[in-house]
C-alpha cells in the first residue's frame, strides 16, 4: 500500500452516473460543476471498511516506493452549485459502496478460479 493518510473525496459510481444524467438534463450549458460527495475520507478509512467486511485476514504493508513525495494530502470538493442547480445528492450509503466493492472482487476471483469438473 501507499499512503493511507491521504484524504480523498470518494463517490459511488452509481451516484456519479445519476449526477451525469442530471448534468445533461438540468445543468446550465457551459457551467462548471464539481460532482463529488463533499465528504473527506482517508484511504485508511477505505481500507478499514473493506477489512471489517472481509472474512479473510490481511497483512497491510506500506511500500515506500508507492508514496509520492509531491502527493496532495487532502482533496475534497464542494458540490454546492451542482446540488442547487440539479437537486442531486449522493444516495448510496458508504457502507453499501464498500459491501458492493468487496462482493464484486469476490465475484472476479471466483470467475478467474479454475473450475473442478468431477
Amino acid at each position: 500500500m501507499g499512503r493511507l493518510d491521504a484524504v480523498r473525496d470518494l463517490t459511488d459510481v452509481r451516484d456519479m452516473v445519476r449526477a451525469y444524467e442530471l448534468a445533461i438534463t438540468k445543468g446550465e450549458p457551459g457551467a462548471v460543476y464539481n460532482i463529488c460527495s463533499g465528504k473527506p475520507r482517508s484511504l485508511q478509512e477505505l481500507l478499514d471498511g473493506i477489512l471489517a467486511l472481509s472474512s479473510t485476514e490481511f497483512e497491510i504493508v506500506q511500500d515506500p516506493s508507492l508514496m509520492r513525495p509531491t502527493e496532495t494530502p487532502c482533496v475534497v470538493g464542494s458540490n454546492r452549485l451542482f446540488r442547487e442547480t440539479t437537486g442531486w445528492s449522493p444516495k448510496i450509503p458508504w457502507s453499501k459502496t464498500l459491501e458492493d466493492i468487496l462482493e464484486y472482487q469476490r465475484y472476479q476471483v471466483a470467475r478467474e478460479s479454475p473450475q473442478t469438473v468431477e
